[in-house]
């Protein structure tokens, strides 16, 4: 009985719709737009090239830092050594995070990284999304908050207690935001990440 049965036939998808002819001026006007559209991500260079002035002064700052801790390494108290630890990883937080802004803002943005030969590459790059590196930073920003909240805690100066629930309202506002664009995130573009 299916023999008889014909196969069925394929939907018939229709040509792309042709455009109508444009004046030659309109279409030169066009192409100049859309050419100064793309050229203009170029601009965004010098940020990224100011970026990483930035990281030299935090490398510096961080040195400076290690300096500090080898002057006074015999007097030091714990409270302080912690400070100054936390000081450190503060630093290297935020260093991660401007090196992950510039060099996934770069290569989104700006041009593709030319890593033939022995250039190396971080594995990630490549693989950040927008929606990747919001997640990163607002995770980097919870984190430098929590840790600027210690800080302030923890120093010798007692802070008020106003100005300490200030922080920590504060630190627990980047804490929500963080977890709503998490969220907001995996609602919206969990299907289009592998």
């Amino acid at each position: 009985m299916d023999a008889d049965v014909p196969p069925p036939t394929p939907p018939q998808i229709p040509p792309p719709p042709v455009r109508p002819a444009r004046p030659r001026a309109l279409h030169q006007a066009e192409r100049a737009i859309e050419f100064s559209l793309l050229a203009s991500r170029w601009l965004l260079l010098p940020l990224y090239v100011i970026l990483m002035a930035v990281l030299a002064i935090f490398a510096l700052n961080a040195a400076e830092e290690l300096w500090h801790l080898a002057q006074n390494i015999g007097h030091i108290s714990e409270a302080e050594l912690i400070l100054s630890a936390l000081s450190l990883i503060d630093l290297a937080l935020v260093a991660s995070l401007i090196v992950m802004v510039a060099l996934s803002g770069y290569e989104t943005f700006v041009s593709r990284f030319d890593t033939t030969g022995d250039m190396e590459q971080p594995e990630w790059l490549g693989k950040l999304d927008l929606g990747t590196v919001k997640l990163k930073l607002a995770a980097s920003i919870v984190a430098i908050s929590g840790i600027h909240l210690l800080k302030k805690y923890m120093a010798t100066e007692p802070l008020p207690n106003e100005r300490l629930l200030t922080l920590a309202a504060v630190h627990l506002a980047f804490v929500a935001s963080a977890l709503l664009l998490a969220w907001v995130d995996r609602m919206s573009f969990a299907d289009h990440r592998h």
